[in-house]
């Protein structure tokens, strides 16, 4: 009895030995105290979601205009998406912020994206608080809202809202998806990666894709995982609803494809973008996704007629177009396996989904002559040109092209309004198509529903479906109020007024404000090609003023008609700008970032199948340099990677080949910026030093260098970098000690790359 529950509980209750108790008890003067249900301890319970809370699928693609998807006129076939608008609610008055990481903040948080710290991409982030690329505490995302109501979470594809400093294998991970509320992410950060080469991340973690098979694909891969997790967390807790926030980033640069699905699209676009636009605008009319009174708006003078091109421009412009198409048809296509799966597992009808095809419009960032290399020619400076494109025409669609269209396709593709991505002043930038799918939650089936909605109205809108209250408070920090406005009523009330009354638009100093139904807009100063767009600082601001109520393309300027109701916008647009701190330049006291090389000049790695990403690896641009590698040579086969960053269309690296140190370093995909430095001779077996001397000419950006390569100590041999990247290097799978994955830095080998001897430790040392 001694060791008996009772006997226990007895003890300590009067906290003498049981003996003692046991007499008290058989002479009457002792009764065991009585115990309540409430007093008996418990586990800590997980939080319930409210009774018949759906499950939610949130998907979001990247760069898709709003005439791109046949589910809204335009010339890809998207089945999938076309069959869940059958079935579903298409809106065509859906609007976004005009980039991705704007977007992509305002519609996790619920807030407006300067309000969120995302004025613009986080690769453009400044110190100001509107602009500095940081979520902050007050403004939970709905992935951290869900789980704290129940729900199990989880997020694939793209993330781009980590400050870039942060995006290190050694955190911080507040701002990683696992630390904005998603209990599972397999995916990539920031805005773009190599379909075929992914630098992928599985929760907090460096993934590489494998490196032996020769059809693995992004897109499939993202799909598979999804299902995946939908079947695992269906068989653990199929009781519990989940949230799914699925992100691919197809149709953005670099536009890649199977080629069998590109070869589905040959000869489909040599009509050209003119007259794709008036097919497209003519689709819509007949699908009902635009009003029978819309206009289609002419093109820029900045973008050339399809009939001034020559031939080999017509053969080559097209042959890009074919890819984007193909990368869309073939994301709609892995998007439908999920939905196949939602059935099969019986969760299709318990499940809100929310499909946003584009987080902006179609992207004009390619210029238009379009390129095989967008980030040598937007960001490092170095066009490619027709002889080029013509060159690498076999590559479009492939590993080896980071290729973007001609902005006249962007332009199409968003028929039938004007401009595109980044311009957030005209609806081409923001206007996106979305699709809502709640089977015995919607009237009107396969209706088109124009209510003004915008991507801060997700958020209330998921949480509505789901029965939550917006907390007041999540982890210590008290909220800021949601920007957005819950569209559900929308759902069942197909002629409702929009509730959205009012909402500004503001990039790179591209501004409009709208106003139930009238949207006063500046004149795009900047084209969205021209380097990274800047602020048109000094150029002077015109604005236009449309009355979109009755003109829903925003084609008619009416400025001058109702002066007065302009300057009444652009007051409230000033007022506006002043409560959420909106105008301060990204460029304003822009200071170095903190990543992990401001003010540390040595660095020692060591050998390791971890992958440094771009960000958590020294910036070796634009300064002076030495890498220094200690090894130990075997005998027999001693070829691999010493280091490698980047990849062959821009990259550099220490390899070993055929037993001879090789430097390689690519400025970007042309022959032309690359640059070979080879040892006269083989390394004999043992112990070496191999030093690269990188001496930049310094006076800017980009500039050239010399290169010195030393072994043991003794200069061996010389080269010379005519041009360097100012900007980035095209980092897929970021920086490795000891390998060379992915889109290698050179077609002489294959990955993985892997050195078999051993690697002591390489240096990188920076003078001061």
């Amino acid at each position: 009895m001694e060791d008996g529950a009772m006997g226990k509980k007895i003890r300590n209750y009067l906290g003498v030995p049981m003996s003692v108790a046991a007499a008290l008890m058989a002479n009457g003067l002792l009764t065991t105290p009585a115990v309540s249900q409430e007093q008996a301890p418990a586990y800590p319970s997980r939080p319930k979601p409210p009774a018949d809370a759906p499950n939610i699928l949130v998907v979001m693609t990247d760069d898709v205009g709003f005439a791109a998807s046949s589910a809204f006129g335009g010339p890809i076939p998207t089945p999938n998406l076309d069959t869940l608008a059958a079935n579903g609610l298409r809106y065509n008055n859906y609007n976004n912020t005009a980039m991705c990481s704007p977007t992509r903040a305002a519609l996790l948080t619920g807030r407006n994206s300067h309000s969120v710290g995302f004025g613009v991409i986080s690769e453009e982030a400044s110190p100001h608080d509107s602009y500095n690329s940081v979520i902050p505490d007050s403004a939970a995302t709905f992935a951290q809202v869900l789980s704290m109501n129940g729900y199990d979470t989880a997020m694939l594809g793209k993330h781009h809202n980590t400050p870039l400093w942060e995006i290190t294998s050694v955190g911080p991970f507040d701002h990683w998806p696992n630390g904005l509320g998603f209990g599972y992410f397999y995916g990539f950060i920031g805005g773009a990666t190599n379909q075929f080469a992914p630098a992928l991340y599985e929760n907090r973690n460096g993934l590489e894709a494998p490196q032996d098979d020769p059809d693995y694909i992004l897109d499939k891969d993202m799909a598979d995982r999804a299902i995946d997790w939908l079947n695992m967390q269906h068989g653990i807790r199929s009781d519990t609803p989940f949230l799914m926030y699925y992100a691919p980033g197809s149709a953005h640069s670099p536009h890649q494809a199977p080629p069998e699905w590109i070869a589905k699209f040959r000869g489909q676009f040599d009509q050209g973008w003119d007259k794709m636009r008036e097919q497209s605008f003519a689709r819509q009319k007949k699908l009902g996704v635009i009003p029978q009174s819309a206009a289609l708006t002419p093109r820029p003078d900045e973008i050339p007629a399809w009939s001034s091109l020559n031939a080999d421009q017509k053969k080559v412009y097209a042959r890009m177009m074919e890819v984007y198409a193909a990368q869309l048809a073939y994301s709609d296509y892995q998007f439908g396996r999920i939905i196949s799966q939602l059935k099969e597992n019986g969760e299709f009808d318990n499940t809100l989904i929310i499909f946003i095809e584009g987080d902006n419009g179609g992207s004009l960032e390619g210029s238009p002559q379009g390129t095989v290399d967008e980030i040598a020619r937007g960001k490092n400076r170095m066009p490619d040109d027709l002889q080029d494109q013509l060159t690498h025409l076999d590559d479009f669609g492939t590993r080896y092209s980071w290729n973007n269209y001609p902005a006249g396709w962007a332009w199409s593709m968003n028929t039938p309004f004007q401009w595109g991505k980044a311009v957030a002043s005209h609806l081409g930038g923001v206007r996106n198509g979305l699709v809502v799918s709640w089977p015995g939650h919607i009237t009107g089936e396969g209706q088109v529903r124009s209510q003004f909605t915008h991507v801060t109205d997700i958020a209330p809108t998921i949480y509505e479906a789901a029965g939550v209250e917006v907390p007041e408070e999540v982890n210590g920090a008290k909220q800021m109020p949601l920007a957005g406005t819950s569209f559900a009523y929308s759902f069942r009330q197909p002629q409702a007024d929009s509730r959205h009354k009012q909402q500004y638009f503001e990039l790179r100093d591209n501004i409009a404000f709208y106003d139930e139904g009238w949207l006063a807009s500046t004149k795009p100063r900047v084209m969205p090609w021209d380097k990274e767009a800047p602020p048109a600082e000094g150029t002077p601001v015109e604005w236009e003023l449309y009355d979109l109520s009755k003109d829903f393309s925003q084609s008619k300027d009416l400025s001058k008609r109702f002066p007065e109701k302009l300057e009444e916008l652009k007051s409230e647009y000033a007022a506006t700008a002043k409560q959420y701190d909106i105008g301060v330049s990204p460029n304003e006291k822009r200071v170095e970032r903190p990543f992990i090389s401001n003010g540390q000049r040595h660095f020692v790695f060591r050998n390791s199948p971890h992958r440094y990403s771009r960000y958590g690896f020294p910036t070796i641009m634009n300064r002076s340099w030495t890498v220094t590698a200690d090894i130990v040579v075997p005998e027999g086969e001693g070829d691999g990677a010493i280091i490698a960053q980047g990849s062959r269309l821009c990259g550099w690296g220490l390899v070993i080949e055929n037993g001879v140190p090789v430097f390689r370093y690519n400025a970007s995909i042309e022959d032309r910026d690359k640059t070979t430095v080879t040892a006269s001779a083989p390394l004999s077996a043992g112990r070496h030093k191999i030093t690269i001397v990188f001496d930049y000419d310094g006076g800017g950006k980009g500039k050239g260098a010399d290169i010195d390569m030393r072994i043991d100590g003794k200069s061996v041999a010389q080269g010379r970098v005519p041009r360097t990247p100012g900007f980035l290097f095209v980092s897929e799978g970021g920086a490795t000690i000891g390998r060379d994955y992915g889109t290698t830095l050179s077609p002489s080998y294959e990955a993985p790359f892997i050195y078999p001897g051993t690697i002591n430790q390489v240096v990188i040392d920076f003078p001061e």
